[in-house]
């Protein structure tokens, strides 16, 4: 089974998607790769890092709110084992954060480079916006400090980002989480790990009866 999946590096409910999803394919049993494909909720520059709590403030309707929300999902996030610190969290445009997932990925460590900056964004209040720090990360999982930050100088991978993005168009793709499954099946949002497993059997039951056909 073939998965792509269309989603945001600083999406809180993209992490929460990612964690579903790897427990529901543990569950699974059957073979499965799993690809992951850039998609950007805001492509507005973001000059500075600013606390990402004002920043959501001032686009949703108040500090009370954001308070709901992030304490909702909070409790959500960690019934499947992630922790999060949105008092440390900083707004970033993720550009280049997907770029280096992308360099990771020519390295075999894409889903291994995804996590550390997710992680860093939600819990560490890392600005993964910034090129050295993106290069720290990619150290922290083993991979080259310098030539990560050497590749992020360069502009290489901005293709692949753009593609995804277009892909994602071509595709409808106006939400993320979403998961293309063999190409033909679209699951969108951070569905539980028990509606992922029941959709991919159905997947593979379906599969089943049109190779007999």
């Amino acid at each position: 089974m073939d998965i792509q999946v269309w989603s945001d590096i600083i999406c809180p409910w993209c992490y929460l998607g990612k964690r579903r999803l790897e427990h529901a394919l543990a569950e699974f049993g059957a073979h499965s790769t799993v690809t992951f494909r850039a998609y950007q909720l805001d492509r507005s520059p973001v000059p500075a890092p600013l606390p990402l709590k004002s920043v959501l403030a001032a686009r949703f309707g108040g500090p009370a709110r954001v308070e709901r929300m992030w304490a909702h999902f909070t409790q959500v996030a960690a019934a499947e084992g992630l922790a999060v610190d949105f008092e440390r969290a900083v707004a970033a445009n993720t550009f280049d954060a997907h770029r280096l997932v992308v360099w990771a990925a020519h390295q075999g460590r894409q889903a291994t480079m995804l996590n550390a900056v997710q992680r860093a964004h939600f819990l560490d209040g890392a600005d993964i916006g910034s090129h050295p720090a993106l290069a720290r990360l990619a150290g922290t999982i083993g991979l080259d400090e310098a030539a990560a930050l050497a590749y992020l100088g360069s502009g290489a991978g901005a293709e692949q980002v753009h593609a995804d993005q277009a892909a994602a168009d071509r595709l409808g793709i106006t939400s993320v989480p979403t998961f293309i499954v063999d190409g033909r099946y679209a699951l969108q949002g951070a569905q539980e790990p028990a509606v992922l497993r029941s959709a991919f059997e159905e997947i593979l039951r379906r599969d089943s009866v049109d190779l007999r056909r």
